[in-house]
């Protein structure tokens, strides 16, 4: 998605802890993936996420305050509203953890690519983020998931109306729980704007590149 921005964008895309080339820094922990960012980020920047990465993005807004101008989150969550469900998801993600453990990363990489959230990915995308998660070890994403998952952390819809910046929510068509949670959360934030990518699903950066990054620019999904 980023060869798809103007020559003019300085992009930083460093990868979140447990992930990637800091699969193996320590604490995994909401606190230091912000200060993480708060250091190689300049003094003011755009932020964009995706997924989870979305859901930390949110976090770090709130955190970081005026530094962060504006905010894109793409398929993302403002996390779990129900103690009751976020504890049920936090023995999930640490059944999930045990599993990944026992688990080659290309054996997880395989089980993870068949989940119906990433189904029907064209095929060249498909294998780039095959590619992707060989990229990580079963270490670093049990980390990742007992202490940045959905259910390690709190949840955000009630201070989503805190958010004081321009905010621009992104789904893919065929995504509609994250077209569902995107109208949600622009009930809920100030002057919020949402952008359906048509045609496609959970990972439409990476499905229509060229869509996401119009967005980015400021402009619209649908050309």
């Amino acid at each position: 998605m980023a060869r798809s921005l103007h020559p003019s964008y300085r992009v930083l895309a460093p990868d979140i802890r447990g992930h990637g080339a800091a699969g193996m820094q320590r604490p995994v922990s909401l606190e230091a993936v912000v200060d993480d960012l708060a250091e190689q980020a300049p003094e003011q920047f755009e932020l964009c996420g995706y997924s989870m990465g979305g859901r930390l993005a949110l976090h770090a807004a709130l955190a970081l305050g005026p530094r962060v101008r504006r905010l894109v989150l793409i398929g993302a969550s403002p996390g779990l509203a129900d103690p009751v469900q976020r504890s049920s998801r936090r023995q999930a993600d640490e059944q999930l953890a045990q599993s990944v453990e026992r688990m080659t990363i290309s054996e997880f990489a395989r089980q993870w690519g068949e989940t119906p959230l990433l189904a029907g990915l064209p095929e060249p995308v498909a294998e780039a983020v095959q590619a992707d998660r060989l990229r990580n070890t079963p270490d670093g994403l049990a980390a990742a998931l007992r202490g940045l998952g959905t259910g390690a952390l709190p949840s955000l819809w009630p201070r989503l109306g805190e958010l004081d910046l321009p905010v621009t929510l992104v789904a893919g068509e065929r995504d509609q729980k994250f077209v569902s949670i995107a109208e949600q959360m622009a009930r809920l934030i100030p002057g919020a704007r949402v952008e359906i990518v048509p045609g496609a699903g959970h990972a439409v950066h990476l499905e229509a590149p060229d869509a996401v990054a119009a967005v980015l620019a400021g402009g619209s999904a649908q050309g």
